[in-house]
Order: C-alpha cells, then sequence, then structure tokens
C-alpha cells in the first residue's frame, strides 16, 4: 500500500485529503506545520508529499527545502489557496513534481497523485536497472596489474581526452570503457556502443552518422546516427581497427570538426562526444600494411590503456569465478553453488586463451548444466581441463619455435579456433556464438587458416 504524508495547517483540509486517498486505497499520515512533517519524514518515507504552501512558521517553501536535505528524491506535490507564477516556478526549481491550487479538484488531485506515483516507479525502476547494469559491468579483481588499471581509469575518467583501450578478445575493453563514462562529468548521459566489425560496410556510414528520408532505397524516415545519439555522451567505438580506411576518413573528419551531414543531407549537425575507440589488433602493424589511418591513430591515441590477458593476472581467477557463480546463480534463480579444490586448480591453472569472457562463458554452462551443488574436476569441459601434460608441452614447443610473435598469435588462434569447432561439433553458428564473434568473421578465420570443416 502506498502511502502519503499530508502537510497542511488546515485540519478541515487534512481530514478531507485523508478520507479521499483512503477510499482510493493509499494509506495517510498527517502534519500540521513543517517542523512537524519534516520529523515524520525521518521516521518514515512516505512515497509522496501533498504540501501546502502558506503555513504559519515554516512555509511549504522552506519545508520543500529541508525535504530535499532530508530526501533529495522524495516526490512532492505543492498546493496553494495563494498560488503565484513566481511561487510555482521556484517550487518547481526545488524539484517539486507537481503545482495544484486550492480549491482543490478532486480529479486534479487523484490524477496528479497518480502520475508522480507512475513517474516515481519509473525512476525506482531506471535506478534499479542501472544498479544491475552496473554490478553487470564490474571489473573484478584485486592482481597488481588490475589495481593500477583501476588507477589510471580513475584519473583519465574526469578528463575530456579521447581513449584507445588495446588488448586481446575477451579481456573486458568494454568494461574499462563503461568505468570511464560512469567516473566521467558524462555519466548521466548516453553510453553509445557500436561494434564497427558487426556493421556491413555498405550500412556503417548510416549507423554512424544516421540518414534522412530517401537518402537510399529503404530509408523511410529520418533516422539518427550513433554520432548523434551519443551527444553530449559517450561513442564506444569497439573493434575500431576493421572499420575501412573510406569510413576513417570520415570518423577522422567528424573528430577533428565535431560537426556531420547524415547521409542523404546537406544539413550540418554539431555534436559533443567523447570519443573511446578499442581494437584487438596492433594498430602500429595495421597502419604498416596500409589497413588504417595514422591521423586517426594518432588523434585517437591521447589516453592509451592497454588491458591485460587473464592468464597474467591467474591471482584474479578464483574471484572473478565466484562473481560468475553468484551472477548466473541468481539469474537462473539456483542455489549458489560451491567449486572443489581440485576444479578450482585446473580453472586457475587453464590459460584461458579466450580470456575473462571464456571464463564467463564456462561458468555460466556449469550453472545452468551442473545438477549438483558443488562443481567437481569431473563436471569441467573435458576438451579444455584435461590436456595431459605432454600435449601442453608439444603445444608449447610448436608456437615457441616459430620466428615471429606475429606467426605464433596466428598458430595459437588457429589452434584455440580447432578446439572451440571441436567442442561445438564443428557448428559454425555455435562456435560463434560461444566464443562470441560474428558468424562472418569466424568464417573468414576459418577460410584464412586453411580449417578443414568436419562434418
Amino acid at each position: 500500500m502506498k502511502s502519503i504524508l499530508i502537510v497542511d495547517d488546515e485540519e478541515s483540509i487534512r481530514e478531507s485529503l485523508q478520507g479521499i486517498l483512503q477510499d482510493e486505497g493509499f494509506r495517510t499520515i498527517s502534519a500540521e506545520n513543517g517542523e512537524q512533517g519534516i520529523s515524520l519524514l525521518r521516521d518514515e518515507i512516505p512515497d509522496m508529499i501533498l504540501l501546502d504552501i502558506w503555513m504559519p512558521g515554516m512555509d511549504g517553501i522552506e519545508t520543500l527545502r529541508k525535504i530535499r536535505e532530508v530526501s533529495p528524491e522524495q516526490l512532492v506535490i505543492m498546493m496553494s489557496g495563494h498560488g503565484t507564477i513566481e511561487t510555482a516556478v521556484k517550487a518547481t526549481k526545488l524539484g517539486a513534481y507537481d503545482f495544484i491550487e486550492k480549491p482543490l479538484s478532486l480529479e486534479k488531485l487523484l490524477l496528479s497523485v497518480q502520475n508522480a506515483l507512475t513517474v516515481g516507479q519509473l525512476v525506482e525502476e531506471n535506478r534499479s536497472l542501472k544498479a544491475k547494469i552496473a554490478k553487470e559491468y564490474e571489473m573484478i579483481g584485486d592482481s597488481p596489474i588490475i589495481r593500477q588499471l583501476k588507477e589510471q581509469i580513475a584519473i583519465a575518467a574526469p578528463t575530456s581526452g579521447w581513449v584507445l583501450i588495446t588488448g586481446e578478445n575477451g579481456t573486458g575493453k568494454e568494461l574499462v570503457a563503461r568505468a570511464i563514462h560512469t567516473l566521467s562529468g558524462r555519466t548521466s548521459k548516453p553510453f553509445i556502443e557500436v561494434n564497427c566489425a558487426a556493421i556491413p560496410e555498405e550500412l556503417i556510414e548510416s549507423e554512424l552518422f544516421g540518414h534522412e528520408k530517401g537518402a537510399f532505397t529503404g530509408a523511410t524516415a529520418l533516422r539518427k546516427g550513433k554520432f548523434d545519439l551519443a551527444n553530449e555522451g559517450t561513442l564506444f567505438l569497439d573493434e575500431i581497427g576493421d572499420m575501412s580506411l573510406k569510413t576513417q576518413a570520415k570518423v577522422l573528419r567528424i573528430l577533428q570538426e565535431r560537426k556531420f551531414e547524415r547521409v542523404g543531407g546537406s544539413r550540418t549537425i554539431e555534436v559533443d562526444v567523447r570519443v573511446i575507440a578499442a581494437t584487438n589488433k596492433d594498430l602500429a602493424e595495421e597502419i604498416s600494411k596500409g589497413n588504417f589511418r595514422e591521423d586517426l591513430f594518432y588523434r585517437l591515441n591521447v589516453l592509451p590503456f592497454d588491458v591485460p590477458p587473464l592468464r597474467e593476472r591467474k591471482e584474479d581467477i578464483p574471484k572473478l569465478i565466484t562473481h560468475f557463480l553468484e551472477f548466473y546463480c541468481s539469474k537462473e534463480s539456483r542455489e549458489i553453488k560451491t567449486v572443489a579444490s581440485g576444479a578450482m586448480e585446473s580453472l586457475v591453472n587453464y590459460s584461458w586463451p579466450g580470456n575473462v569472457r571464456e571464463l564467463k562463458n564456462i561458468i555460466e554452462r556449469l550453472v545452468i548444466m551442473v545438477q549438483d551443488q558443488q562443481i567437481t574436476e569431473g563436471h569441467l569441459p573435458a576438451a579444455t581441463f584435461t590436456r595431459k601434460p605432454e600435449e601442453i608441452r608439444s603445444s608449447t614447443s610448436s608456437i615457441t619455435e616459430l620466428a615471429t610473435f606475429r606467426e605464433a598469435k596466428e598458430e595459437f588462434e588457429k589452434d584455440f579456433l580447432v578446439q572451440k569447432l571441436e567442442e561445438n561439433d564443428w557448428n559454425i553458428s555455435r562456435t560463434a556464438e560461444a566464443i562470441e564473434v560474428e558468424r562472418s568473421n569466424l568464417h573468414r578465420k576459418i577460410k584464412s587458416f586453411g580449417i578443414e570443416l568436419k562434418k
């Protein structure tokens, strides 16, 4: 039952409002002056306050100021028989939801109360959703390398500098981007993400800059692009290294001039956007190959961050496992599972080529598929955690014998893909979903590595 605090110096009005609101199913509390109302507010937080403006002693405006000190987000509707525009403006500036004149209209009062409670519910749901998202994107770990990364984020986030995040697939580059946005002055504004690798070349300009109605076949209405949507907020360009040179040139121009035209349009649109870019590629190498613009690299690389792979922070693995267990057990309405010491040792000692993303996926799978309360070594995916020592040594030796880092990286990536394809019965769609890459990207990798698909 929703509760409403009525603060009015006239007893007849308090009694009348109590009767009306109780008939509508509300619980009511009443106070005859501002001081008494503040005292009641400290004892219990009502869902709403109906507050008279003209009262002896502390008037309604001063009471509203005190309410804001005690409960900044409290819903308040002001009432007055001598209302002026100036008073209404003052009340609105102090955060009053509505201003109702006396004598009170029953219909208007109840409509205002219902609307205010609906807004309050939406605000609470929004707060809850933000807290849930923050929990999901929380950076977990206390290893020295992660503590240093968090310190760097805390220093860089409040500034306006653009950021370039590098790191292997699955290391948590998006978490770093979201942490920077959350700790910045733009936290109340949009965080807009663009996966540059997932958008077809012919659509990426429309996706980034928007298009006017009739700009091309199928453009039946005006559409805002990601730069437009991120105005005053943060634009996260993920997998920036996969963007074509043509699009890179257009993005560079926007970053320099802070304005653009929609596809098919001529009107110039100005934007205020903080850009955070991320890539798993070596951009210096891509520049030398002619695949990435050097001027765009230097424009983005104001504040560089490198996210370490999971194998370089193994001490964080038990904490990450506990975090993911709690998250997925709660999500799936299961009792919190535990991990046996042998299984924990295997998880910690594994090389995690897919990094935190792979760990997260495996824990989700174990939460869903394991019926026992404790996860043991026998529950771990056999293809991943039961390789014989001689197989590991042989694999490592073959990689270390390669001449360059690039060759070793490619060999490692090929082995990883073969292993994941085997785990998923050589089904490309299932494998792409499991390792969280686009199916088209996985298909290109399979083709480039010459992996022969088994039926």
